[in-house]
């Protein structure tokens, strides 16, 4: 053995608590002169049988004596991996030189009452029956107690014998409860705990992606601390467990019958079987019987590398188990001295000759069960060719574990009596090595390191058992688990990874709904909504994107809006440029024949501010196409008001003009004084600055702005102009109406004032039209939906430029293109061509 001086300080030593407790018991003052001179005494306590039971629990009710029945060679390799742990030392020079390890080891039957028996005796020194003990010259208190093998026994073991300060290392107890040290002050053991395993199994099952498992477990503390553990970790991790049942032993057939029922019943096809060795045998007979094999079963360190349960599954009900194991080991010599079995056969105890008798399937001739056709021992049968459980060494990790723990026990021993009297017992020691380095930390336990073993049939039936991962809780979170590059088998000889689900995972564009009354795990998959898309749940798109059409990702909604490329947008430029054209034709109509009476009689001014108001009035509206922009918002409104309002305000005067050039023929009328050229220059002035005062106002409190609607369509974002302050956009659209009312109803009035050519009808039906296509604008704007509103604007525009250019000048060209005779002032003065137009 080598010792290891790095040790961490947050570890404590392996021996340091065990070499606590011993010396509680040196400072003792009833028990003086218990390691003076004489051999240090080691207890074992290990199942060399089974106890009778019947169908109750058996510690609780059946009375003492027990009756030890089924000899188990597996207690038999224990203690003789404890006696070639202690004939190692004490062959040893350099551990405990010159004294000599004594040992008193028990049978307890797998009872726990006589478990707590022998151990009170161990601890009191009282002589008791024992099972592997040499004659010794004086009686000797044990120092440490190996054992027991199960977590039930030594927790009752642990806590008879905790006051008593003697150290009890357990081998292959893996309860997490045990752990606790204000309960099991005493206890420590050299097997990792169940906190660990139970996880490790946790993380197993969700690697492999099993979210819908059956459990299995022993009805005892291993079982149900183990699974309690296993189910809480599970749950975090989004595993479901279907059932989760347990059994013992000794229940009653039909609880056995009620397990197979469930499992038959049941959709999970993974089952995590927390089970003692015993109980799991028990569990493979009663599946076999009804051929339920094609289960992937995941096992504990109990039972998934014990040869002798590959064995007894002839039926291959556990083929392509997978769990985890204690790692492999090799102690060197060990399985050579197990197998000399010669001088077991030298004791004088009558349990050897049925130990004898079993292993070599004869009977002594003074055997009372001797029967004619079976072979006779001699004593000298030699175990070559011998193949049972305890020629098996597929044990030797729990093998080991005896080991480490005598030579805990020697190391802190050695310790002890190295420092005489001076010895400080809170002093931390050196950790020693076994190949790998050996410690408890602060709740007793060594490092939780555990191989993943697949059981893998060969050609000739016989089971492998293969490391396929290895399992390492010393490591970070995301590096615990780590799997081999090795191909698994799985049940039924299957190469893919078995499919244990409640539900299948929702495919894409789908959520999920629980069903009604099961777990998390049992779903239904619903199709998500229009813009969501599936995660976990459906979640909504962001306003700026849209789900497509499979639901399973947010794509970039299309920006709508009344452009130059599409053909609507190419139409509504064309017209608009149509009407320029059209009006700047007119205007040089006009004033090509600007000296003719036709352009005279109809005040020639107001004709070319009219024209060119019309001119701006249909360029405006291409403001309105394009992708809207905080200048182009704020100049088509307020362009498109007063380009209007001035082209309303030029024929409100020329309307006027003609109501005053009609009263002014009246005998004594002087009013076209009042309303000459300056004056309707400075009108349409005056209402045309209203307008502008109106919409400085509006751009100055809340103009318009780019708006983004994302409500008007789900699939589509519309890109628009909104309108900043409704009241300023209502004004200017009013402002307009007024006018355009009130030169109606004057040019109304003045449409049959006598004249050859009365320019008030032609402006009447302008401003009939002019009303008649904003009218019906306001309810086609309010129900257009994205860029058809700003359509229906442009329309409404154009519409009635196009209304007031040939209502008012198209008759005029008319007449000075093709019908220049009537352009005479004698014409339109005349009465007998009142009715030409």
């Amino acid at each position: 053995l080598s010792f290891s001086r790095n040790r961490t300080p947050s570890k404590s030593p392996i021996f340091s608590r065990i070499r606590n407790q011993i010396l509680d018991l040196r400072e003792d003052p009833e028990n003086p002169q218990l390691l003076k001179d004489g051999d240090i005494m080691l207890g074992g306590i290990f199942s060399f049988h089974s106890s009778w039971v019947n169908s109750q629990d058996t510690y609780r009710h059946k009375p003492l004596p027990l009756q030890c029945i089924s000899l188990n060679f597996r207690g038999f390799q224990y203690a003789q991996a404890m006696l070639f742990a202690i004939e190692e030392i004490n062959n040893s020079t350099a551990l405990l030189p010159g004294i000599s390890l004594g040992y008193k080891i028990y049978d307890s039957c797998k009872s726990i009452t006589r478990s707590v028996r022998v151990a009170l005796a161990l601890a009191n020194g009282n002589e008791i029956i024992s099972a592997l003990s040499p004659p010794c010259t004086r009686p000797a208190q044990v120092q440490a107690i190996m054992g027991e093998t199960s977590s039930s026994p030594c927790m009752a073991i642990a806590t008879v014998i905790g006051p008593f300060h003697i150290p009890m290392i357990s081998h292959f107890a893996t309860c997490a409860c045990l752990s606790d040290k204000t309960k099991y002050p005493s206890f420590l053991r050299t097997i990792p705990s169940d906190y660990y395993q139970s996880r490790a199994l946790a993380q197993l099952v969700w690697h492999f992606g099993w979210t819908w498992v059956g459990a299995l477990r022993t009805n005892d503390d291993y079982g149900n601390n183990g699974m309690a553990t296993f189910t809480e970790t599970a749950q975090k991790l989004g595993i479901c467990l279907e059932y989760s049942v347990s059994f013992f032993r000794t229940d009653p057939p039909d609880k056995i019958q009620k397990i197979i029922d469930i499992i038959k019943a049941s959709t999970s096809m993974v089952i995590v079987a927390f089970l003692s060795l015993v109980d799991i045998d028990l569990l493979i007979q009663e599946l076999s019987l009804h051929n339920m094999t094609g289960y992937q079963w995941v096992g504990t360190e109990a039972w998934i590398f014990d040869s002798q349960t590959a064995v007894m599954d002839i039926n291959h009900i556990l083929d392509g188990a997978i769990g985890l194991s204690i790692p492999k080991a090799h102690v060197s010599g060990m399985r050579e001295f197990m197998l000399d079995v010669m001088p077991l056969n030298s004791s004088s105890n009558e349990m050897f000759s049925e130990f004898w008798e079993k292993l070599f399937s004869c009977k002594f001739k003074q055997s009372t069960s001797l029967v004619g056709n079976q072979t006779e021992c001699t004593g000298h049968e030699d175990l070559t060719g011998v193949q049972n459980s305890f020629t098996d060494m597929s044990l030797m990790p729990i093998f080991n574990n005896v080991y480490k723990g005598v030579y805990a026990v020697a190391h802190a021993l050695h310790n002890i009596l190295s420092c005489n009297k001076t010895c400080n017992k809170k002093v931390q020691l050196d950790t020693f090595t076994d190949g790998d380095e050996v410690y408890f930390n602060e709740n007793g336990d060594p490092a939780a390191k555990y191989e993943i073993i697949n059981w893998q049939p060969t050609e000739h039936g016989i089971v492998d058992f293969v490391t396929v991962g290895l399992y390492d809780a010393s490591l970070p979170a995301d590096k615990q688990l780590n799997l081999l590059n090795k191909s698994l088998i799985w049940a039924q000889n299957s190469q893919q990874v078995p499919l244990s689900v409640c539900s299948e995972k929702c495919p894409p564009g789908t959520h999920k709904v629980l069903q009604k009354g099961k777990p998390v795990c049992c779903y239904d998959c619903i199709r998500c909504a229009e813009g969501e898309i599936n995660s976990i749940t459906c979640v909504r798109c962001h306003p700026e994107f849209w789900s497509n059409e499979r639901r399973d990702a947010c794509v970039k909604k299309e920006a709508e809006f009344l452009s130059y490329e599409e053909i609507m947008g190419e139409l509504l430029t064309a017209t608009s440029l149509f009407g320029t054209c059209i009006t700047a034709v007119v205007a040089f109509i006009f004033f090509r024949y600007r000296k003719t009476p036709i352009v005279r009689a109809n005040n020639s001014e107001l004709s070319f501010l009219l024209l060119f108001s019309l001119t701006l009035c249909f360029l405006c509206s291409l403001t309105f196409i394009g992708r809207p922009s905080e200048w182009s918002c704020m100049l088509r409104h307020t362009a498109f008001g007063i380009t209007f309002v001035l082209c309303i305000s030029c024929v409100l005067g020329k309307t006027i003009v003609v109501l005053m050039a009609f009263r002014a023929t009246l005998p004594g009328s002087n009013v076209m004084k009042w309303f000459g050229p300056t004056q309707q220059k400075l009108t349409v002035l005056g209402f045309t600055l209203i307008q502008v005062i109106i919409c400085i106002l509006w751009l100055t409190i809340s103009p318009p702005f780019p708006f983004i609607n994302f409500k008007k369509f789900k699939d589509k974002i519309i890109l628009e102009c909104a309108l900043g302050s409704a009241v300023g956009f209502w004004a200017v659209l009013g402002y307009i109406g007024l006018l355009a009312m009130l030169c109606f109803i004057l040019a109304f009035l003045a449409r049959k004032l006598p004249d050859n050519f009365n320019d008030a009808k032609f402006i009447t039906f302008s401003m009939l039209i002019f009303c008649a296509v904003w009218i019906t604008f306001i309810p086609a704007y309010v129900s257009s939906p994205g860029k058809f509103s700003v359509a229906v604007e442009i329309f409404a525009i154009l519409a009635s430029s196009f209304g007031l250019l040939f209502c008012i000048f198209i008759p005029k060209c008319y007449i000075i293109l093709l019908k220049p005779q009537k352009n005479t002032k004698k014409n339109m003065m005349g009465k007998e061509a009142s009715n030409s137009f």
